[in-house]
C-alpha cells in the first residue's frame, strides 16, 4: 500500500509465529548468584558436622544448587532424539557438577581425596552424612556430660558463664533432648559461685517461677551492684591509707624540725660549748671542772682553802695600832 502524501512505500507483512509456554519444555537449570567469599563455609575437617552441613546447605540455596543434594541424576533413553531433552539432561549435569564441586572444596585436603570418587552430589552429600551422623550420635552424651560437669568460679564474671552454659544448652536441644525451662533455670542457680550462696538461697527461696531472661536480669543487677560495692570498698581503703601516711609523715616532720632546732645557734648554724679552761679544784689539772673529774672525789677541798686564807690574814694584822686605836675612843666617851 502507497500513500501518496509521504511518498513511503509501507508493505504489510504476515505475522511471524511465536511459540508459546507450552511448546517449549522446561529445562533445569540453576543460575548461580554471586557470593561474597566471606559467606563461604570454613572447611569441614572432621568435627562439628551438624554446624557445618547447615552451613553449607544455607550456602548452596544461595547458589540455587541445593536441590541437586537430593535429586537423582537423569537418564537418557537409547531411542531419544529430542535435542531440547539431551540439552536439558546436559544443563542439569554440569549444575550437579558444580553443587559437587562446591561441597568437595567445602573439606579439608585430608578428606578431599578420601571422596573424590563419588560422582554426584547426592552421593557425595549422602555419604557425608552417613559417616558423620553416626559419629555425631555419640555427642549427645558428650554435651550432657559437658553440662552436668560445667561449674561456675569466682574469677569470672557470673554473666558470662551463664552465656556459656546457654551454648551447651542450645547444643542438648539441637541433639533433639528438650529440656523444661524450669529445669534450666534450676539447673544454673544451682551452680552459681561459692561467693554467690547468699544470692543463690534468695532465688530458691522465691515461690515465683522466673524464665532464663529474668534470671539473667536478676544476676546482672546483682553483678553490677558488687561490681560498685568493690569499687566504693577500694576506694574507701586508698582514701585511709593516704590519710594515715599523711598524718605519720607530718608528725616526723615535726619531729625532725624539733631536733632540728634544738641544735641550731641564733643564725641557724650549729651551736659549739666553748671548753672549760680554768683548773680542778679534785685534781689539780685543767681543762675540766671537779663535778666532771673522774677521780674519787676529795672532803670539802674549797673548804680547806678558805680556812687558811683567813688564818693568813689575821696573822698579818698589827695588833699595836688596834690596841692604840681603842685606848684612844675608851679616853673621850663624850665622843
Amino acid at each position: 500500500m502507497t500513500t501518496e502524501s509521504d511518498n513511503v512505500v509501507v508493505t504489510e507483512l504476515a505475522p511471524v509465529a511465536t511459540p508459546t509456554v507450552a511448546q517449549v519444555p522446561a529445562m533445569p537449570t540453576a543460575v548461580p548468584i554471586s557470593i561474597s567469599p566471606g559467606e563461604k563455609p570454613e572447611k569441614f575437617s572432621g568435627l562439628n558436622f551438624k554446624r557445618w552441613q547447615q552451613k553449607m546447605l544455607f550456602y548452596l540455596t544461595t547458589l540455587n544448587l541445593a536441590r541437586f543434594l537430593t535429586e537423582d541424576a537423569p537418564k537418557l533413553k537409547e531411542d531419544e532424539h529430542d535435542i531440547q531433552v539431551i540439552s536439558a539432561i546436559d544443563a542439569w549435569k554440569h549444575s550437579d557438577f558444580l553443587c559437587r564441586n562446591y561441597v568437595m572444596n567445602g573439606l579439608a585436603d585430608s578428606l578431599y581425596n578420601v571422596y573424590s570418587d563419588k560422582k554426584t552430589a547426592k552421593e557425595l552429600w549422602e555419604s557425608l552424612d552417613r559417616k558423620y551422623k553416626t559419629e555425631d550420635a555419640g555427642a549427645k552424651k558428650f554435651v550432657v556430660g559437658r553440662f552436668l560437669d560445667y561449674k561456675m568460679v569466682d574469677s569470672k564474671t557470673v554473666v558470662s558463664q551463664v552465656q556459656e552454659l546457654q551454648v551447651i544448652l542450645h547444643e542438648i536441644h539441637a541433639e533433639g533432648m528438650m529440656l523444661s525451662e524450669t529445669f534450666q533455670v534450676a539447673a544454673i542457680i544451682k551452680k552459681l559461685p561459692p561467693a554467690w550462696k547468699d544470692f543463690k538461697n534468695y532465688l530458691k527461696h522465691k515461690r515465683k517461677e522466673m524464665s532464663i531472661e529474668d534470671l539473667i536480669i536478676r544476676l546482672r543487677i546483682e553483678e553490677d551492684n558488687r561490681r560498685s560495692e568493690k569499687k566504693r570498698a577500694h576506694t574507701l581503703n586508698e582514701a585511709k591509707a593516704n590519710f594515715v601516711e599523711h598524718g605519720q609523715s607530718s608528725k616526723a616532720k615535726t619531729n625532725n624540725n624539733k631536733g632540728k632546732g634544738s641544735k641550731l645557734g641564733p643564725k641557724g648554724g650549729i651551736s659549739k660549748k666553748p671548753k672549760f679552761q680554768g683548773k680542778c679544784f679534785n685534781c689539780g689539772k685543767q681543762g675540766h671542772k671537779s663535778v666532771d673529774c673522774r677521780l674519787p672525789k676529795k672532803n670539802k677541798p674549797k673548804e680547806a682553802n678558805v680556812i687558811d686564807d683567813i688564818t693568813k690574814n689575821v696573822s698579818d694584822i698589827d695588833l699595836t695600832t688596834v690596841v692604840s686605836e681603842v685606848n684612844l675612843v675608851g679616853s673621850n666617851p663624850k665622843e
